[in-house]
Protein backbone atom coordinates (compact mmCIF):
# COMPACT_ATOMS: atom_id res chain seq x y z
CA UNK A 1 0.00 0.00 0.00
CA UNK A 2 0.88 3.68 -0.80
CA UNK A 3 -0.09 6.77 0.05
CA UNK A 4 0.00 10.07 -1.65
CA UNK A 5 -1.90 13.27 -3.01
CA UNK A 6 -3.47 12.93 -6.27
CA UNK A 7 -0.76 15.61 -8.25
CA UNK A 8 -1.45 14.97 -11.64
CA UNK A 9 1.70 15.39 -14.09
CA UNK A 10 1.88 19.05 -15.95
CA UNK A 11 3.05 17.82 -19.17
CA UNK A 12 0.72 18.80 -21.87
CA UNK A 13 -0.88 16.37 -25.20
CA UNK A 14 -2.30 17.86 -28.29
CA UNK A 15 -5.82 16.86 -28.65
CA UNK A 16 -5.94 13.71 -31.13
CA UNK A 17 -7.49 13.82 -34.61
CA UNK A 18 -9.70 10.91 -33.43
CA UNK A 19 -11.20 13.69 -30.55
CA UNK A 20 -11.80 15.87 -33.28
CA UNK A 21 -14.12 13.46 -35.35
CA UNK A 22 -15.66 11.96 -31.90
CA UNK A 23 -16.78 15.11 -30.20
CA UNK A 24 -18.15 16.46 -33.39
CA UNK A 25 -20.65 13.02 -33.06
CA UNK A 26 -21.11 12.99 -30.08
CA UNK A 27 -19.70 10.09 -28.70
CA UNK A 28 -17.19 11.04 -26.80
CA UNK A 29 -17.94 14.75 -25.83
CA UNK A 30 -15.54 17.04 -24.21
CA UNK A 31 -14.89 17.18 -20.50
CA UNK A 32 -15.11 20.57 -18.69
CA UNK A 33 -15.87 19.22 -15.11
CA UNK A 34 -14.26 20.98 -12.46
CA UNK A 35 -11.06 19.57 -11.06
CA UNK A 36 -11.77 18.52 -7.49
CA UNK A 37 -9.84 15.53 -6.09
CA UNK A 38 -9.86 13.36 -2.87
CA UNK A 39 -7.55 15.79 -0.46
CA UNK A 40 -5.73 12.20 0.60
CA UNK A 41 -5.63 8.62 -1.45
CA UNK A 42 -4.49 5.41 -0.77
CA UNK A 43 -3.73 2.25 -3.46
CA UNK A 44 -3.78 -1.53 -2.90
CA UNK A 45 -4.21 -4.41 -4.96
CA UNK A 46 -6.42 -7.29 -4.29
CA UNK A 47 -6.06 -10.74 -5.25
CA UNK A 48 -8.40 -12.56 -7.24
CA UNK A 49 -7.74 -15.67 -7.70
CA UNK A 50 -4.03 -14.60 -8.69
CA UNK A 51 -4.76 -11.64 -10.84
CA UNK A 52 -4.02 -8.70 -8.79
CA UNK A 53 -6.76 -5.91 -9.09
CA UNK A 54 -5.40 -2.07 -7.91
CA UNK A 55 -8.03 -0.30 -6.09
CA UNK A 56 -7.69 3.50 -5.01
CA UNK A 57 -9.08 4.55 -1.39
CA UNK A 58 -10.44 7.62 0.26
CA UNK A 59 -12.36 8.67 3.26
CA UNK A 60 -14.37 6.78 5.61
CA UNK A 61 -17.85 5.27 6.03
CA UNK A 62 -20.35 2.97 4.75
CA UNK A 63 -18.68 1.99 1.49
CA UNK A 64 -19.22 2.87 -1.98
CA UNK A 65 -17.11 0.90 -4.83
CA UNK A 66 -16.72 2.34 -8.55
CA UNK A 67 -16.03 0.74 -11.49
CA UNK A 68 -15.15 2.51 -14.46
CA UNK A 69 -15.76 1.50 -18.31
CA UNK A 70 -13.68 1.84 -21.68
CA UNK A 71 -11.73 3.42 -22.77
CA UNK A 72 -11.14 4.86 -18.81
CA UNK A 73 -9.14 3.91 -15.73
CA UNK A 74 -10.18 4.17 -11.61
CA UNK A 75 -9.30 8.53 -12.23
CA UNK A 76 -12.68 8.45 -13.82
CA UNK A 77 -13.92 9.09 -10.50
CA UNK A 78 -11.79 11.20 -8.80
CA UNK A 79 -15.08 14.45 -8.82
CA UNK A 80 -17.42 11.81 -7.23
CA UNK A 81 -14.76 10.40 -4.45
CA UNK A 82 -13.93 13.95 -3.66
CA UNK A 83 -17.44 14.67 -2.78
CA UNK A 84 -18.64 11.72 -0.65
CA UNK A 85 -15.26 11.09 1.44
CA UNK A 86 -16.43 13.19 4.04
CA UNK A 87 -19.16 10.37 4.78
CA UNK A 88 -18.33 7.31 2.96
CA UNK A 89 -15.16 5.29 2.14
CA UNK A 90 -15.09 5.85 -1.54
CA UNK A 91 -13.26 3.03 -3.78
CA UNK A 92 -12.58 2.68 -7.36
CA UNK A 93 -11.03 0.31 -8.91
CA UNK A 94 -9.13 -0.68 -12.36
CA UNK A 95 -10.69 -3.42 -14.26
CA UNK A 96 -8.67 -6.31 -15.39
CA UNK A 97 -6.17 -5.10 -18.62
CA UNK A 98 -6.20 -1.32 -17.62
CA UNK A 99 -4.03 0.48 -15.68
CA UNK A 100 -2.43 -1.06 -12.65
CA UNK A 101 -4.67 -4.11 -12.93
CA UNK A 102 -3.24 -7.51 -14.04
CA UNK A 103 -3.49 -7.96 -17.19
CA UNK A 104 -4.51 -12.20 -17.92
CA UNK A 105 -3.99 -13.04 -21.26
CA UNK A 106 -6.96 -14.85 -23.96
CA UNK A 107 -10.62 -13.69 -24.26
CA UNK A 108 -11.45 -15.94 -21.72
CA UNK A 109 -9.91 -14.22 -19.21
CA UNK A 110 -12.56 -11.63 -19.65
CA UNK A 111 -15.56 -13.71 -18.79
CA UNK A 112 -18.04 -11.55 -17.53
CA UNK A 113 -17.80 -14.17 -13.96
CA UNK A 114 -14.19 -13.03 -13.57
CA UNK A 115 -15.23 -9.44 -13.86
CA UNK A 116 -17.75 -9.71 -11.35
CA UNK A 117 -15.22 -11.79 -9.01
CA UNK A 118 -13.01 -8.82 -9.59
CA UNK A 119 -15.49 -6.45 -7.56
CA UNK A 120 -15.85 -9.43 -5.12
CA UNK A 121 -12.48 -10.12 -4.15
CA UNK A 122 -11.88 -5.74 -3.71
CA UNK A 123 -15.16 -5.81 -1.20
CA UNK A 124 -13.15 -8.36 0.54
CA UNK A 125 -9.92 -6.68 0.12
CA UNK A 126 -11.39 -3.61 1.90
CA UNK A 127 -12.66 -5.76 4.88
CA UNK A 128 -16.47 -4.83 3.60
CA UNK A 129 -19.20 -7.79 3.48
CA UNK A 130 -21.22 -5.66 1.06
CA UNK A 131 -20.89 -1.89 -0.76
CA UNK A 132 -23.11 0.16 -3.02
CA UNK A 133 -22.11 -0.44 -6.55
CA UNK A 134 -21.61 2.67 -8.72
CA UNK A 135 -20.59 1.32 -12.77
CA UNK A 136 -20.36 3.00 -15.58
CA UNK A 137 -20.50 1.84 -19.26
CA UNK A 138 -18.64 -1.96 -19.21
CA UNK A 139 -18.52 -0.88 -15.30
CA UNK A 140 -22.01 -0.77 -15.26
CA UNK A 141 -22.52 -3.75 -16.90
CA UNK A 142 -20.25 -4.97 -14.98
CA UNK A 143 -22.13 -3.58 -11.53
CA UNK A 144 -25.72 -4.93 -12.54
CA UNK A 145 -24.45 -8.30 -12.87
CA UNK A 146 -23.05 -8.01 -9.44
CA UNK A 147 -26.04 -7.19 -8.21
CA UNK A 148 -27.89 -10.12 -10.37
CA UNK A 149 -25.23 -12.78 -9.10
CA UNK A 150 -23.87 -11.35 -5.53
CA UNK A 151 -27.34 -9.56 -4.12
CA UNK A 152 -25.59 -10.33 -0.58
CA UNK A 153 -22.53 -7.76 -1.49
CA UNK A 154 -24.99 -5.07 -2.97
CA UNK A 155 -26.48 -2.76 -0.67
CA UNK A 156 -26.99 -0.23 -3.42
CA UNK A 157 -26.59 -0.15 -7.24
CA UNK A 158 -26.06 2.89 -9.29
CA UNK A 159 -25.51 2.83 -12.90
CA UNK A 160 -24.49 5.22 -15.65
CA UNK A 161 -24.95 5.17 -18.93
CA UNK A 162 -25.21 1.24 -19.42
CA UNK A 163 -29.14 0.32 -19.36
CA UNK A 164 -30.51 -2.63 -18.19
CA UNK A 165 -29.72 -5.89 -20.06
CA UNK A 166 -33.20 -6.23 -20.70
CA UNK A 167 -33.74 -2.89 -22.40
CA UNK A 168 -30.47 -3.23 -24.12
CA UNK A 169 -31.20 -6.30 -25.52
CA UNK A 170 -34.86 -5.28 -26.71
CA UNK A 171 -33.43 -1.99 -28.33
CA UNK A 172 -30.42 -4.22 -30.03
CA UNK A 173 -33.46 -6.30 -31.75
CA UNK A 174 -35.54 -3.63 -32.88
CA UNK A 175 -34.06 0.18 -32.81
CA UNK A 176 -32.28 0.71 -35.56
CA UNK A 177 -30.62 3.34 -34.15
CA UNK A 178 -28.81 1.82 -31.42
CA UNK A 179 -28.10 -1.26 -34.22
CA UNK A 180 -26.34 1.08 -35.77
CA UNK A 181 -24.96 2.79 -32.49
CA UNK A 182 -23.13 -0.68 -31.64
CA UNK A 183 -21.23 -0.71 -35.50
CA UNK A 184 -17.81 0.50 -32.95
CA UNK A 185 -18.29 -2.88 -30.98
CA UNK A 186 -18.67 -5.15 -34.37
CA UNK A 187 -15.46 -3.98 -35.30
CA UNK A 188 -14.08 -4.58 -31.90
CA UNK A 189 -15.70 -7.74 -31.60
CA UNK A 190 -14.29 -9.60 -35.39
CA UNK A 191 -10.66 -6.93 -35.12
CA UNK A 192 -7.11 -6.84 -33.53
CA UNK A 193 -5.37 -4.00 -32.07
CA UNK A 194 -3.19 -3.75 -34.70
CA UNK A 195 -5.98 -3.03 -37.21
CA UNK A 196 -4.82 0.42 -38.03
CA UNK A 197 -8.43 2.14 -38.23
CA UNK A 198 -9.55 -0.43 -35.55
CA UNK A 199 -10.19 2.96 -33.06
CA UNK A 200 -13.07 4.75 -34.35
CA UNK A 201 -11.45 5.16 -37.93
CA UNK A 202 -7.59 5.24 -35.44
CA UNK A 203 -4.84 3.05 -34.26
CA UNK A 204 -5.44 1.55 -30.92
CA UNK A 205 -2.59 4.32 -29.26
CA UNK A 206 -2.79 5.66 -25.59
CA UNK A 207 -2.78 8.98 -26.92
CA UNK A 208 -6.07 8.01 -29.38
CA UNK A 209 -7.55 6.35 -26.68
CA UNK A 210 -7.43 9.63 -24.19
CA UNK A 211 -8.44 11.55 -26.99
CA UNK A 212 -11.73 12.05 -25.81
CA UNK A 213 -10.39 13.57 -22.20
CA UNK A 214 -9.54 17.89 -23.55
CA UNK A 215 -8.84 18.66 -19.50
CA UNK A 216 -5.22 18.53 -20.47
CA UNK A 217 -4.02 17.99 -16.95
CA UNK A 218 -6.44 14.88 -16.21
CA UNK A 219 -5.55 13.73 -20.49
CA UNK A 220 -1.60 13.44 -19.40
CA UNK A 221 -2.59 11.22 -16.87
CA UNK A 222 -5.08 9.04 -18.98
CA UNK A 223 -2.21 8.97 -21.28
CA UNK A 224 0.07 6.97 -18.65
CA UNK A 225 -2.39 5.23 -17.72
CA UNK A 226 -3.12 3.64 -21.04
CA UNK A 227 0.64 3.12 -21.59
CA UNK A 228 0.20 0.56 -18.95
CA UNK A 229 -2.90 -0.93 -20.01
CA UNK A 230 -3.27 -4.30 -22.31
CA UNK A 231 -5.22 -2.76 -25.22
CA UNK A 232 -6.04 -6.30 -26.53
CA UNK A 233 -7.60 -6.96 -22.87
CA UNK A 234 -10.29 -3.62 -23.92
CA UNK A 235 -11.25 -5.88 -26.89
CA UNK A 236 -11.67 -9.03 -25.04
CA UNK A 237 -14.63 -7.45 -23.04
CA UNK A 238 -16.41 -6.72 -25.69
CA UNK A 239 -15.52 -10.15 -27.52
CA UNK A 240 -16.26 -11.97 -24.38
CA UNK A 241 -19.45 -10.09 -23.55
CA UNK A 242 -20.87 -7.78 -25.66
CA UNK A 243 -24.24 -9.08 -26.89
CA UNK A 244 -24.23 -10.44 -30.32
CA UNK A 245 -26.65 -8.77 -33.39
CA UNK A 246 -29.47 -10.59 -33.75
CA UNK A 247 -31.29 -10.70 -37.30
CA UNK A 248 -33.26 -7.32 -38.33
CA UNK A 249 -36.42 -7.61 -36.94
CA UNK A 250 -35.95 -10.91 -34.93
CA UNK A 251 -37.95 -10.64 -31.65
CA UNK A 252 -35.10 -10.08 -28.69
CA UNK A 253 -33.17 -13.04 -26.85
CA UNK A 254 -33.79 -11.49 -23.90
CA UNK A 255 -31.34 -12.39 -21.30
CA UNK A 256 -33.39 -14.03 -18.35
CA UNK A 257 -32.49 -11.63 -14.93
CA UNK A 258 -33.42 -11.63 -10.90
CA UNK A 259 -35.40 -8.51 -9.77
CA UNK A 260 -33.45 -6.34 -7.80
CA UNK A 261 -35.41 -6.12 -4.49
CA UNK A 262 -32.59 -2.71 -3.50
CA UNK A 263 -32.65 0.92 -4.52
CA UNK A 264 -31.34 1.68 -8.19
CA UNK A 265 -30.37 4.87 -9.14
CA UNK A 266 -29.42 5.43 -12.92
CA UNK A 267 -27.98 8.08 -14.53
CA UNK A 268 -27.76 8.93 -18.44
CA UNK A 269 -26.47 11.51 -20.78
CA UNK A 270 -28.73 12.19 -23.43
CA UNK A 271 -25.82 12.73 -26.01
CA UNK A 272 -24.66 9.48 -25.75
CA UNK A 273 -24.90 7.86 -29.27
CA UNK A 274 -23.59 4.47 -28.37
CA UNK A 275 -26.11 3.73 -26.00
CA UNK A 276 -29.58 4.70 -26.77
CA UNK A 277 -31.33 6.54 -24.33
CA UNK A 278 -35.07 4.61 -25.36
CA UNK A 279 -33.44 1.37 -23.65
CA UNK A 280 -34.08 3.12 -20.04
CA UNK A 281 -37.72 2.37 -21.08
CA UNK A 282 -39.66 -0.55 -18.54
CA UNK A 283 -36.30 -0.62 -16.33
CA UNK A 284 -39.28 0.41 -13.59
CA UNK A 285 -40.61 -3.17 -14.36
CA UNK A 286 -37.61 -5.34 -13.68
CA UNK A 287 -37.01 -3.94 -10.13
CA UNK A 288 -38.75 -4.75 -6.83
CA UNK A 289 -37.16 -1.53 -5.26
CA UNK A 290 -37.66 2.04 -5.57
CA UNK A 291 -35.86 3.73 -9.23
CA UNK A 292 -34.33 7.41 -9.26
CA UNK A 293 -33.96 7.77 -12.90
CA UNK A 294 -31.64 10.78 -14.13
CA UNK A 295 -31.23 12.34 -17.46
CA UNK A 296 -28.93 15.25 -18.34
CA UNK A 297 -29.35 16.56 -21.48
CA UNK A 298 -25.90 18.46 -21.75
CA UNK A 299 -24.04 15.32 -21.01
CA UNK A 300 -22.77 12.39 -23.35
CA UNK A 301 -21.34 9.03 -22.43
CA UNK A 302 -19.13 10.05 -19.66
CA UNK A 303 -21.57 11.22 -17.53
CA UNK A 304 -19.88 11.25 -14.53
CA UNK A 305 -17.21 13.59 -16.06
CA UNK A 306 -19.53 15.60 -18.62
CA UNK A 307 -22.19 16.54 -15.87
CA UNK A 308 -19.63 16.05 -12.59
CA UNK A 309 -21.33 18.63 -10.28
CA UNK A 310 -24.79 16.86 -11.34
CA UNK A 311 -23.78 13.92 -10.64
CA UNK A 312 -22.09 14.16 -7.62
CA UNK A 313 -24.15 15.98 -5.93
CA UNK A 314 -27.72 13.68 -6.44
CA UNK A 315 -25.27 10.26 -5.78
CA UNK A 316 -24.34 12.47 -2.28
CA UNK A 317 -28.10 13.41 -1.52
CA UNK A 318 -29.35 9.81 -2.87
CA UNK A 319 -26.70 7.79 -0.70
CA UNK A 320 -27.26 9.92 2.70
CA UNK A 321 -31.06 9.73 2.12
CA UNK A 322 -30.56 5.74 2.43
CA UNK A 323 -28.37 6.25 5.46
Amino acid sequence: MRSNRLDAPGTRTPPSLLAAGLLATGLLPGVAARADEPAEISHHYADSNGVKIHYASAGEGPLVLFIHGFPDFWYSWRHQMAGLQDRFRVIAMDQRGYNESGRPQGVESYDMALLVADVAAVIHDAGAQQATIVGHDWGGAVAWQVAFNLPQMTERLVILNLPHPRGMARELAINLEQRANSAYARKFQEGSVTDPDIFFGRAMTAENLAGWVTDETARARYIEAFQRSDFTAMLNYYKRNYPRLPAEGAAPATPETPRLAIPVLMFHGLKDTALHSDALSLTWDWLDADLTLVTVPGAGHFVQQDAAELVTDTLRWWLLARL
